[in-house]
C-alpha cells in the first residue's frame, strides 16, 4: 500500500485531496500547522511546523512515508505575493525532501504555480511559456522547482510539479473574490468588484485535487499544469452568481481598482494534464459555482 504524507492537509486544496486519496487505496497521514485534528475515518492526523527542521524529520521519520503530497504554503489572501515568509518556504521544502529521501521515500507532487510563468502570455504552456515570475511567490515557487529537480535527479526520486491556475469552492478564504461575491449577495449587502475584464482559467476544488491525486498516482515527471483549459471573463463569473442568488442588482463592478500589473488573460494549456496523466475534470463552472453557492448558504 502507498502510505502518503499530504502537507498543508487543512488548506484549501489539501483537505479536498485526502478523501480521494484515500478513495484510491493510500495510507494517507496528513500534517497541519494550526492545530491538532483528531486522527479518524482512516486519516492519521499530525501537527508539525515543517518550517522547523527538527519537527520535519521527525515527521517523516515517525510516517516514513512511500510518497509525498507537498501543498504546505504561505498562502495567506492579499499578503502571500511579495511576503518574506516565501524565502522561508523554499529552504523548508528542500529540507522536507531530503527527509523524505533519507527515510526511503519514492514518490513526490509538489504545488506549484501559474505565478512562475511570464504573464505577458496569454496561454501558458509548460514546454513553450517562458518562466518569468513577476512576485517574490512566484519567483520562490520557481526556485524551489529548479532546486527540487536537480536534488531528485541526484537522488533518483521521481517527481512532478503542478502548476496550479485558479481554484475556487467550498472553503476557500472569504476574502477571495468568488466567496466575497457570494457572501455579500447572500446577506444581501452590495458586492463590490474590479472592473471584472480579466480572463481566467478557474477550477473547481475538487477537481484540482483529484489532478494532484492524478499526478501522484501517476508515473509522470517535470512540470504538468492544472487548470481547466479555458477562459472566463471574471465579471461573467460575478454575473453568473448574482443571478443564481437572485440579487444582481447588488453587484458594483469597477468599484475597486485592479492592480497594475493585472494580466488580461491568463489560462493553462491543459492538454499534457488530459492526454497524457489521463485526468478529466468532474465539475464545469456553473456546477461548481453552484455547489459553491449552497456550501456559504450553510454557513450564514
Amino acid at each position: 500500500m502507498k502510505k502518503t504524507l499530504v502537507t498543508g492537509a487543512s488548506g484549501f486544496i489539501g483537505k479536498h485531496s485526502l478523501p480521494l486519496l484515500l478513495q484510491a487505496g493510500h495510507e494517507v497521514h496528513a500534517v497541519s500547522f494550526k492545530k491538532k485534528h483528531a486522527s479518524g475515518n482512516d486519516i492519521s492526523w499530525h501537527q508539525a511546523d515543517l518550517r522547523d527542521y527538527s519537527q520535519t524529520k521527525s515527521l517523516i521519520a515517525k510516517v516514513q512515508p512511500t510518497h509525498l503530497l507537498h501543498l504546505a504554503w504561505y498562502t495567506k489572501p492579499g499578503n502571500f505575493w511579495d511576503d518574506p515568509e516565501n524565502v522561508q518556504w523554499v529552504q523548508a521544502s528542500l529540507e522536507l525532501l531530503q527527509a523524505f529521501h533519507v527515510h526511503g521515500g519514492k514518490r513526490i507532487v509538489i504545488a506549484g504555480t501559474c505565478a512562475e510563468y511570464d504573464w505577458n502570455e496569454e496561454i501558458c504552456s509548460e514546454k513553450e511559456t517562458p518562466v518569468k515570475p513577476a512576485t517574490l511567490y512566484g519567483n520562490c515557487k520557481q526556485k524551489l522547482q529548479m532546486k527540487a529537480d536537480t536534488f531528485c535527479k541526484k537522488a533518483q526520486l521521481s517527481i512532478c510539479w503542478g502548476r496550479v491556475f485558479f481554484v475556487y469552492g467550498p472553503h476557500e478564504h472569504p476574502a477571495r473574490l468568488i466567496p466575497s461575491v457570494i457572501r455579500s449577495l447572500l446577506k444581501k449587502e452590495p458586492a463590490e468588484c474590479s472592473h471584472g475584464k480579466q480572463n481566467r482559467d478557474l477550477l473547481y476544488v475538487e477537481d484540482v485535487a483529484s489532478g494532484f491525486v492524478a499526478l501522484l498516482e501517476n508515473e509522470i515527471t517535470g512540470i504538468v499544469n492544472i487548470g481547466s483549459g479555458e477562459s472566463v471573463m471574471l465579471r461573467t463569473v460575478v454575473e453568473t452568481i448574482g443571478e443564481k442568488i437572485g440579487c444582481p442588482e447588488l453587484i458594483r463592478l469597477g468599484v475597486i481598482p485592479s492592480r497594475p500589473d493585472d494580466p488580461t488573460m491568463l489560462v493553462a494549456d491543459a492538454s499534457k494534464l488530459r492526454q497524457e496523466v489521463g485526468w478529466t475534470p468532474r465539475f464545469n463552472l456553473d456546477r461548481g459555482l453552484d455547489q459553491t453557492i449552497e456550501w456559504w448558504k450553510g454557513l450564514l
